[in-house]
C-alpha cells in the first residue's frame, strides 16, 4: 500500500465497524469508484460537514437550527421522549409509532468514564420537562447499567412535577422463545409482566 494512502486509510479504519482489513476493501472500492461513488461521497460530507447542526431544542442532527421534528406542528408536544444518542432517536422515527418530541442526553451517566449530569443536556431537559403542555416524559434509554442510573437520576430529578414518567417496556421481544433468551432479558419480563 502506498504510503500517500495510508493517512486516509487510517481515517477510514476509524469509522465504527471498520477494522484496518475492512478500510482496505472500502478504500480499494473507493478508489476503483471515485467519479460514481469517491467524488459524490466527499461533496456530501463536505456539505455536510457545513450544514449539519445539533438543533436546539432537542439535540438531533439537521440542516436548520430547529430540527424537522421539533418544527413539524403535528407533533405531540406533550410528549417527551428520552434518548442516549441520535441514533436511537433515528431507531425510534424507523419505527413510525412514536409522534412526540425527542431529546437527545447525548450519553449516559457514568461515574467510571467521569461522566455527570453537566457533561449531558440534562438541564436542558429539566427544563423542558417542566412546560406546561409537557404531560408525560418517557425515558428511552437503553437497558444497560449506565441506562438505568441515567433514567433513575431524571425520574427522581423529575419527581414531584406536572409531567408523568414513564420508560419503555423491557423484556422478550415479539417471536422471543424464552430458551434463548438470557436471565437479564426474562428477570426484565417477569418486573415489567402486565395483567392477561
Amino acid at each position: 500500500m502506498s504510503s500517500n494512502l495510508d493517512p486516509l486509510l487510517s481515517l477510514i479504519a476509524k469509522l465504527p465497524g471498520l477494522g484496518p482489513r475492512s478500510a482496505k476493501r472500502v478504500l480499494l472500492h473507493l478508489l476503483k469508484h471515485r467519479e460514481r461513488l469517491m467524488r459524490p461521497l466527499a461533496e456530501q460530507l463536505a456539505t455536510a460537514l457545513d450544514t449539519i447542526v445539533a438543533c436546539q431544542e432537542c439535540g438531533n442532527l439537521d440542516t436548520h437550527a430547529v430540527c424537522h421534528l421539533c418544527a413539524d406542528p403535528k407533533r405531540d408536544r406533550g410528549l417527551l421522549c428520552v434518548v442516549e444518542d441520535v441514533s436511537d432517536l433515528w431507531a425510534m422515527e424507523r419505527s413510525s409509532v412514536y409522534k412526540g418530541l425527542y431529546h437527545v442526553l447525548g450519553g449516559t451517566l457514568s461515574a467510571l468514564e467521569g461522566r455527570g449530569p453537566r457533561e449531558l443536556s440534562m438541564d436542558a431537559l429539566l427544563t423542558r420537562a417542566k412546560r406546561p403542555e409537557v404531560r408525560e416524559v418517557i425515558l428511552a434509554t437503553n437497558a444497560t447499567v449506565e441506562g438505568h442510573t441515567t433514567a433513575h437520576y431524571i425520574s427522581d430529578a423529575l419527581l414531584g412535577g406536572r409531567a408523568k414518567i414513564t420508560r419503555l417496556a423491557q423484556g422478550i421481544p415479539f417471536g422471543g422463545e424464552l430458551d434463548y433468551l438470557d436471565e437479564g432479558t426474562l428477570g426484565a419480563a417477569l418486573q415489567a409482566r402486565l395483567p392477561a
